[in-house]
């Protein structure tokens, strides 16, 4: 099995910026891709984006608008999801996942982290 851990989430202001990190262990990290969703109470999870196995290809929802960026550490068994500029919509629960192929839909993902919350508030 593969465990992930997320951590970071907080209350920011409006225009501010937050990094979330999932920490893996228990496989090779390399091997996966690594997606981040979030989801509101009441609502489906929805995709933010996720990073394939080397860090090399990336893919993000739309209204991420070039404000989230994804990325990896092999090294240190990591993903990162930074976030620019939030805007109060973009309060939800952050949740890490990874699977052996490209996953935008949840259940194309085969683990995934506790989740995180993110509150964004003036």
């Amino acid at each position: 099995q593969m465990q992930l851990v997320e951590s970071g989430g907080r209350l920011v202001e409006p225009g501010g910026s937050l990094r979330l990190s999932c920490a893996a262990s228990g496989r090779i990290f390399s091997n996966y891709y690594m997606g981040w969703f979030r989801q509101a109470p009441g609502k489906e999870r929805e995709f933010v984006g996720y990073i394939s196995g080397s860090g090399f290809s990336e893919s993000y929802a739309g209204f991420v608008k070039s404000r989230f960026i994804i990325s990896r550490d092999n090294a240190m068994n990591t993903a990162y999801l930074q976030m620019n500029n939030l805007k109060l919509e973009d309060t939800d629960i952050y949740y890490c996942a990874a699977g052996q192929a490209v996953g935008m839909e949840p259940e194309e993902n085969e683990y995934w982290g506790q989740g995180t919350q993110v509150t964004v508030s003036s």
